[in-house]
């Protein structure tokens, strides 16, 4: 088979010069013949094409694609209108893969399509979140890093005509969040099943927390919390209710735990700065998603009021 590997990528010029310089590297052979990455630079403001233009020689499967920053959803339709590939693989552009990443891909992919006899399926692969800048690929796998998630372009592959018939994402998620599960909602009322390919490895890296960073966070789960209603609005059960957090249950549960918000952003500064000047960021990060949940799904009922919308 013929992979396209789709990135749509923001101001992430570091990292994604690992995440290209380890596509480059890829095994091919058996059930992969080729590939090719698409790279969709959706309006970066800092280097990101220049650098990329300086140094195109170092990158013979790169094709660079450019648009007005429009989110990934656009961004990653884009990056299929232009694919070569018979299979789409999605990764983000903050994630460093193993030199075998798309042939195992392909071997679970022709696996799965010769043992069902057609194609509704897509290969999901492991993905491990990292610190780790300078070698990204030497962080073990954790308990954390496990993900019930159905369909998350974080590392998936699947057949083009499969996608295509599946309408690809919905540009009316612009903000952060929600239009890759969405979209799986929709492959899997087609009956497109889940291949889970731990073998497919791809080290997800983000900065270590830092205090400069929780203003973002915050406004992170405020954009969640608004996509979060488009979704359910698109698929209003309550299987979508639970994985945005759309329910009393939920509103319950993080009062709950953060003691009905003493445990706080604020109030938890202290902590945090402890832990992260005694190398502890990942901790301190844990201890923050108490508060950032609470945050975040205050904020989406809050929005759902404002809209009309009422929790049954």
């Amino acid at each position: 088979m013929f992979i396209s590997v789709v990135i749509p990528t923001y101001n992430r010029l570091p990292i994604l010069r690992q995440c290209l310089q380890a596509l480059e590297r890829q095994e091919t052979g058996g059930a992969l013949q080729a590939y090719e990455v698409v790279l969709v630079d959706d309006g970066s403001t800092d280097d990101t094409v220049r650098w990329l233009d300086a140094h195109a020689t170092a990158f013979p499967h790169l094709r660079l694609i450019r648009q007005d920053h429009g989110g990934p959803a656009e961004g990653r339709n884009r990056g299929v209108d232009e694919a070569r590939g018979d299979v789409i693989v999605f990764i983000d552009s903050d994630l460093v893969v193993t030199e075998r990443f798309l042939l195992h891909h392909a071997t679970a992919l022709q696996r799965a399509w010769s043992e069902s006899g057609d194609r509704l399926c897509f290969t999901y692969g492991a993905v491990i979140n990292t610190h780790n800048f300078e070698a990204p690929t030497a962080e073990p796998h954790k308990l954390s890093d496990l993900s019930w998630a159905y369909f998350a372009t974080g590392n998936v592959a699947i057949d083009r005509r499969v996608l295509e018939q599946s309408g690809l994402f919905d540009t009316g998620f612009r903000l952060y969040g929600w239009e890759d599960l969405e979209l799986g909602e929709r492959l899997r009322r087609m009956g497109v099943r889940l291949v889970r390919c731990p073998e497919a490895v791809g080290y997800h890296w983000h900065p270590p927390l830092s205090l400069e960073q929780i203003p973002d966070l915050v406004r992170v789960e405020r954009e969640r919390a608004r996509m979060g209603l488009v979704f359910y609005r698109k698929h209003p059960t309550w299987r979508v209710r639970f994985i945005i957090q759309y329910t009393w249950l939920h509103l319950a549960l993080w009062e709950l735990l953060t003691l009905g918000g003493l445990i706080n952003e604020r109030s938890l500064r202290p902590l945090l700065r402890w832990l992260i000047r005694h190398g502890k960021a990942g901790l301190a990060m844990e201890l923050l998603r108490l508060p950032l949940n609470r945050f975040g799904v205050r904020a989406l009922h809050a929005e759902a009021r404002q809209q009309g919308h009422l929790v049954g």
